[in-house]
C-alpha cells in the first residue's frame, strides 16, 4: 500500500502529462503482480466497493476526533479523505514495541470485495491506523473511487502499452475483455507471453476525434471540396455495438467515448441494438419528436440504471453518423465517404424509431457553412436546431483512425454568449484547489417590483487562471458575508460586489432555477474589476436570447 501511495501522492502534485506518464510506467514497472494490476483498475475506475461509503467514513472519524472540530476541519480542507487523513490519530507500537506492518495494496482489494458490510468498518478503522497519513489519504481515495489525481483512463492505458511494444489503440480493443488483476496484460507488454485472447464479441473501438477549427488559418490552408460537412448535436458521443455470439445470442453493448460501458443506463436504447454491426453517433434525448436540451439527457447520465419512469419521461435516441464494421467486417481503413453509404443502408433497413441518420448539410463552401453554423435553423426543423452547437467537417476520404489524426476532422462550434454577472456564492475546490473557493455561483438583476434582485443563473468553475483563482479567493474570504458549510455568501450589492464576464454555450428553460433560465457549459472569460455590480446585464438580456431561439424557430416552421 505504501507504493501506491507514494504513487498517487506524486501523480497529485505534477501537472505535466508527460511526466505523469513517466512515474506510471515506472511504478508499474517495480510492482509485482497483482498490485499494480489493482492499481491499474483502480486509476481507471475499474474497482468498486460498495460497503465503503463516506457516511461510513464519518461515522470512524467521529469516533476518533470532536465532530465539531472535525467539521471545522473539512471546511477548511475541502476534501473528505484529506480530512481524515490528516486528524486520524496515530496508533503508535503495540505492547511488544513493534509497529503492525501496513497492509498490502492485494489485502486491501480482496479482503473489502468479500468482508460483510458489518465487518468493514472495524477493519477500516484497523488499515487506518497501521497506515502514514499518506498512506491513509491513498487508502480512502481508493475505497471510495475519488482518486482525482489527474489521470484519465486513458493515460493510465497509455502507460502500460508502453511498456513494450504495443499501441494503446491495440490495447483499448481487448480492454473490456480482461480481467482484473490483468495478469495477462502485464505480460503481454512485457513480452512474457502473446496478445491476450478475448472473445468479446462486442468489443469497443477506440474514437476518432476531430480538432478545432482554426478559421484564419484553416480556412485559408484547406480545400472546401475535400470536405462534408455536418452538424455537431448537443448530446454525448456513443459507440452502439451489435452482434451475434458463438451461441447465436445477440449481444449488445452501448459504450461512452472514452470506452465506459454506459448499458445499464440505457436499456431502451439497448433494445434497439438488433443489428451485426459498430455504430458511432449521438446520444440525445428526443421527446414528441423534438430533440431536448442536454439539461435532459444529464438526467439519463451517471446512474446505474433507469426506471420506467425515467426512460418515459426522458426517452433516448442514438442519431449515428459513422459505422465502423458490419457483420464482423471491419471498415474503418474505408473512406468516409463509402462508410457513409453504408451507413445509410443499415439505418434504412433497421427501420427503428430510436437510431436515425445524422443528416449532411445540402450547402458546401467556407461561407454558406459559416452562415449554416450561425444559423442553423435556416437548414433544419425547430426539432433539431436547437440542438445544434456547430459543424463537424470530416473529408470525405479520411479512414477511421483512433485518437485525434491531424488535417482529418474538424469541429467548428458556434460562437459562445457573453455576459457580464455578479458573484454570489463560493464554494471550496477539490484536489490541488481544496484550499481555494473556486466553484463560483453567480447572477444578474431580476425586476422585483420596484427593486432590483440578483438570481442565479449558472454556476463554473474554470476559464481562468491561477493568479485569477487567487484574486477571487481573496476577495471571497474579504467579502464573506454568510456562511453554509463549506459554501460562503459573498457581497453582492448594487455597489460591492465582483462582475465576472461569464461564457456559455447556449441558454434551456428551466423550471428548477428561479431565474426560469440554465447555462450550457458556462465559464468565466473575464474578472471585470473595472464595473459596479449595478452594470451587470439583467435576466431580461437571457431571455431575450431564448425568444430570439424560439422566434427564430417559429419563422422556419411557418408559426410566425
Amino acid at each position: 500500500m505504501h507504493a501506491f501511495a507514494c504513487l498517487l501522492d506524486r501523480l497529485s502534485f505534477e501537472p505535466r502529462r508527460s511526466a505523469k506518464e513517466a512515474l506510471l510506467r515506472d511504478y508499474f514497472g517495480r510492482t509485482p503482480d497483482p498490485d499494480r494490476g489493482y492499481a491499474l483498475a483502480a486509476l481507471t475506475g475499474s474497482l468498486t466497493f460498495r460497503h465503503a461509503k463516506p457516511a461510513l467514513l464519518r461515522g470512524l472519524i467521529s469516533e476518533k476526533a470532536d465532530p465539531v472540530l472535525f467539521a471545522l476541519s473539512y471546511d477548511f480542507v475541502g476534501d473528505l479523505s484529506e480530512t481524515i487523513a490528516l486528524m486520524w490519530p496515530e496508533a503508535g507500537c503495540d505492547p511488544a514495541g513493534t509497529q503492525t506492518p501496513a497492509p498490502e495494496l492485494a489485502t486491501v482489494v480482496e479482503t473489502l470485495k468479500k468482508l460483510g458490510k458489518q465487518d468493514v468498518p472495524g477493519t477500516l478503522s484497523d488499515w487506518l491506523d497501521r497506515l502514514d497519513e499518506t498512506g491513509r489519504w491513498a487508502l480512502l481515495k481508493l475505497v471510495t473511487g475519488g482518486l482525482r489525481v489527474g489521470v484519465s483512463a486513458r493515460l493510465a492505458k497509455t502507460a502500460i502499452a508502453r511498456m513494450g511494444d504495443v499501441e494503446p489503440n491495440d490495447l483499448e480493443e481487448i480492454w473490456h475483455g480482461l480481467d482484473i488483476p490483468y495478469t495477462d496484460l502485464f505480460a503481454w507488454v512485457e513480452g512474457k507471453s502473446g496478445r491476450p485472447e478475448v472473445s468479446d464479441p462486442v468489443p469497443f473501438r477506440p474514437v476518432m476525434l476531430a480538432h478545432p477549427l482554426d478559421e484564419q488559418k484553416d480556412q485559408a490552408s484547406l480545400d472546401a471540396a475535400d470536405f462534408v460537412a455536418e452538424w455537431k448535436w448537443d448530446g454525448i458521443r456513443v459507440q452502439a455495438v451489435g452482434a451475434v455470439d458463438e451461441n447465436g445470442q445477440q449481444q449488445r453493448k452501448l459504450f461512452s467515448r472514452t470506452g465506459e460501458d454506459i448499458s445499464a443506463a440505457f436499456p431502451d436504447v439497448l433494445e434497439s441494438l438488433t443489428f451485426d454491426a459498430a455504430i458511432d453517433g449521438e446520444l440525445l434525448i428526443r421527446r414528441d419528436g423534438a430533440i431536448q436540451p442536454f439539461s435532459d439527457l444529464q438526467k439519463r447520465l451517471n446512474r446505474k440504471k433507469a426506471g420506467p419512469k425515467l426512460m418515459r419521461d426522458f426517452p433516448a435516441v442514438i442519431r449515428a453518423y459513422d459505422v465502423l464494421a458490419i457483420k464482423g467486417e471491419d471498415l474503418r481503413a474505408e473512406p468516409f465517404v463509402e462508410r457513409r453509404k453504408k451507413l445509410e443502408s443499415l439505418v434504412t433497413d433497421l427501420k427503428d424509431p430510436r437510431i436515425d441518420l445524422s443528416p449532411q448539410l445540402d450547402v458546401s463552401g467556407w461561407t454558406a457553412w459559416a452562415d449554416a453554423r450561425k444559423n442553423p435553423h435556416t437548414l433544419l426543423e425547430p426539432k433539431d436546431a436547437g440542438a445544434v452547437e456547430g459543424l463537424m467537417l470530416k473529408r470525405r476520404l479520411s479512414p477511421y483512425l483512433p485518437g485525434r489524426p491531424k488535417g482529418e476532422w474538424f469541429k467548428w462550434k458556434r460562437e459562445p454568449f457573453i455576459v457580464d454577472a455578479v458573484l454570489m456564492y463560493a464554494q471550496r475546490g477539490h484536489g490541488k484547489r481544496s484550499s481555494f473557493y473556486s466553484d463560483y455561483t453567480f447572477g444578474v438583476w431580476k425586476q422585483a417590483g420596484a427593486e432590483e434582485e440578483l438570481v442565479p443563473v449558472g454556476k463554473a468553475y474554470f476559464g481562468f487562471t491561477d493568479d485569477e483563482l487567487r484574486e477571487i479567493d481573496r476577495f471571497v474570504r474579504a467579502n464573506t458575508i454568510n456562511r453554509f458549510g463549506p459554501v460562503r455568501e459573498v457581497a453582492h450589492a448594487p455597489d460591492n460586489g465582483l462582475v465576472l464576464e461569464v461564457a456559455f454555450e447556449g441558454l434551456n428553460r428551466s423550471t428548477r432555477h428561479k431565474s426560469g433560465v440554465a447555462m450550457r457549459f458556462p465559464r468565466i472569460s473575464r474578472l471585470r474589476w473595472d464595473k459596479k455590480p449595478v452594470d451587470a446585464d439583467k435576466l431580461e438580456l437571457l431571455e431575450s436570447l431564448l425568444q430570439g431561439v424560439d422566434t427564430a424557430s417559429q419563422k422556419t416552421s411557418g408559426k410566425a
